[in-house]
C-alpha cells in the first residue's frame, strides 16, 4: 500500500527543468543574483502584482531580514499559534515575542486583544497568515498608525492568496514567504521578503548578501540569497500556479462534501473578496484523545497527517 502523507512536493515535467539546467551549465553562473534568480524575481512581481520582492534562501531568513531592515529592537507583539520560526526568528534577532490569544474563528491573532498588549517596549506586530487565512490587516494596520510601530506579515502560508483583489503579501511595512518544498509553489528551499519602497528594498538587497556590492562595503549583513538551481524549479512551477491552486481547490470540496460536520470544525475562511490558495485543510477536533485516535486510525491505513 503506497504511504499518504500530509502534503506531497509538486514536481514540474523533468525536462521543463533539465532546460534551465542547460542554461546554468552554459553560462557557469550559479548563485550570486545570477540570471535565472533575476528573471523569477521579476516574474514574481508580476504574477503577485507587487513592486519590491526579492528571493531568499528560505522564509525563515526572510523573517530575520525583515526584523534587521525595519531596525527593530524590543518588544514585538506576535501570535502563539505558527510555526516556531516565527518566534525564534523575533528571539534569534535578540527581541522579546509578546504573545497575544488568537481568534478561534480562524486562529490567527485577535486584533481586538493588541492593543491592550501595547507599551512603551512596543515596536512592532508580527501576525502570521495561518493556514494563507488573512489576518484582520485593516484592524493591525490602524493600530499600527496609531502608535507608531511597524507590521510584519509571516505570510508563508499565503502564495497566491488576494483579498480586495490585492495579494495578502502587499500587506504591512514587510510580508515574508516561504518557498518550502511544501508549499503551494516552491523552489525546493527558498523564500521572499515583500517590502512597500525602493528604501528599504535597498536595505534589504546589502542585509541578504553580507552588506556589501562587489568590493564596496555598506554595513553589515549575512547570506540570504539563493541559488540558480531553486530559481529554475521557481520558473517550471509558476507558469502552473493556477492549475495547482485549482487541483487543491478540487480536493478541498471533496474533503467539505465528506466529513461528517457535526463532529468537527474548520476555521472560517471569508467567502466574499478573498481568493484562497487551498494550501491546507486544518479541521478542529473536540480533544486530544479523539485526534490521537484518528491519527492512529488513519496510520493503519498509511495515512499520515499533521
Amino acid at each position: 500500500m503506497d504511504r499518504i502523507n500530509v502534503t506531497q512536493s509538486f514536481l514540474p515535467p523533468k525536462e521543463e527543468y533539465i532546460k534551465y539546467l542547460d542554461k546554468i551549465w552554459d553560462n557557469h553562473w550559479l548563485t550570486n543574483n545570477g540570471p535565472l534568480v533575476l528573471e523569477l524575481q521579476d516574474k514574481l512581481k508580476s504574477h503577485l502584482s507587487v513592486n519590491h520582492l526579492l528571493f531568499t534562501g528560505n522564509g525563515t531568513i526572510a523573517i530575520q531580514l525583515a526584523i534587521k531592515a525595519l531596525n527593530i529592537t524590543g518588544d514585538i507583539i506576535t501570535t502563539p499559534f505558527s510555526y516556531c520560526a516565527t518566534t525564534t526568528s523575533i528571539l534569534w534577532e535578540n527581541c522579546n515575542p509578546i504573545f497575544v490569544d488568537i481568534d478561534p474563528t480562524n486562529f490567527n491573532i485577535d486584533a481586538n486583544k493588541i492593543e491592550a498588549s501595547i507599551t512603551p517596549n512596543t515596536k512592532a506586530i508580527m501576525a502570521t497568515h495561518v493556514y494563507g487565512i488573512p489576518c484582520d490587516v485593516e484592524k493591525i494596520e490602524e493600530i499600527a498608525k496609531k502608535y507608531e510601530l511597524k507590521v510584519i506579515y509571516d505570510a508563508a502560508h499565503a502564495f497566491g492568496c488576494k483579498i480586495n483583489g490585492r495579494s495578502l503579501l502587499d500587506y504591512g511595512d514587510i510580508s515574508t514567504c516561504s518557498f518550502h518544498a511544501t508549499k503551494v509553489f516552491h523552489t525546493i528551499e527558498g523564500g521572499a521578503v515583500v517590502c512597500q519602497n525602493k528604501e528599504i528594498e535597498d536595505k534589504l538587497i546589502l542585509l541578504r548578501s553580507f552588506g556589501h556590492i562587489y568590493d564596496d562595503y555598506f554595513t553589515i549583513g549575512i547570506n540570504g540569497k539563493n541559488s540558480e538551481f531553486h530559481a529554475a524549479m521557481g520558473l517550471c512551477n509558476l507558469p502552473l500556479q493556477n492549475e495547482i491552486i485549482s487541483k487543491r481547490k478540487e480536493v478541498f470540496e471533496k474533503y467539505d462534501s465528506l466529513l461528517n460536520w457535526e463532529k468537527l470544525k474548520k476555521p472560517f475562511v471569508p467567502d466574499t473578496n478573498f481568493e484562497y490558495n487551498f494550501a491546507y485543510y486544518p479541521i478542529l477536533i473536540e480533544n486530544e484523545n479523539v485526534t490521537e485516535l484518528i491519527i492512529q486510525n488513519l496510520g493503519t491505513s498509511n495515512i499520515f497527517p499533521r
